[in-house]
């Protein structure tokens, strides 16, 4: 039987939850999943969609322990889990929360900014997906992101992905205000010249700029692989 002191340890190792969805069938490419969000994030960009998730500080919403009961209800009913921020990586109880739910039968993914990449690496065997984003040219990261040396970080974790056999993707979201047409292009061109095949552009709907996703979409869809350089990508609206 757990001490006090033992159970309270217990709770502190666990994973911080910020919040839980229940169910997606697009955060997890050909599973029916559900999304836990990690409490915790050092990156500050500007067009963060889950700013209550950033401070690594707040309480969690929801116990772990809560989330792996829902889970033990939902086996043969759902395929994966999804490990999304906030930045999961941030926690070091990632790995374990990993193992408990693979050891349930679950397939497990990971969306992450890939700006801790030794803990990827640790990561990536209990991996089924890892969904990196990418978010700018490596020179524009760190001012979007507020955290100097951003870009080698993120370039690092690119590599450990592109070469560990995880099924992936990286995403890139873009709006025109953020930077040019002509650097997103030359930053895919790279990307697939590290060996990247599996590139998703996403109109960014920045709160700061209204019409944002409204202004992407436009510029983008008339693009198409091989045009005017364009290096293979697919649009996901």
């Amino acid at each position: 039987m757990l001490s006090a002191s033992s159970s309270r340890s217990s709770e502190r190792s666990a994973l911080r939850v910020g919040g839980l969805t229940r169910f997606t069938t697009i955060d997890f490419p050909g599973q029916l999943a559900a999304v836990v969000f990690c409490q915790g994030c050092p990156w500050r960009c500007g067009y963060c969609h889950n700013p209550e998730l950033l401070d690594a500080r707040q309480p969690a919403a929801l116990e772990w322990n809560a989330v792996l009961e829902f889970l033990r209800q939902r086996r043969g009913l759902l395929d994966g889990v999804v490990f999304s921020g906030g930045e999961p990586l941030a926690q070091s109880a990632l790995p374990a929360a990993l193992q408990q739910v693979r050891d349930m039968g679950f397939a497990t993914a990971l969306h992450t900014g890939g700006m801790y990449p030794e803990r990827l690496a640790a990561a990536l065997p209990l991996l089924d997906w890892v969904g990196l984003d990418v978010k700018a040219p490596w020179a524009r990261l760190a001012a979007l992101t507020g955290m100097p040396g951003s870009a080698d970080k993120l370039r690092v974790a690119l590599v450990r992905l592109l070469h560990s056999g995880v099924a992936h993707e990286c995403r890139s979201s873009w709006h025109p205000g953020l930077y040019p047409l002509q650097e997103l292009r030359a930053l895919g061109v790279e990307l697939q010249r590290l060996g990247l095949r599996h590139w998703v552009l996403q109109p960014c709907d920045d709160p700061r700029q209204p019409g944002s996703a409204a202004a992407a979409r436009q510029a983008l869809a008339g693009l198409t692989p091989g045009q005017e350089g364009w290096p293979m990508f697919q649009l996901r609206a």
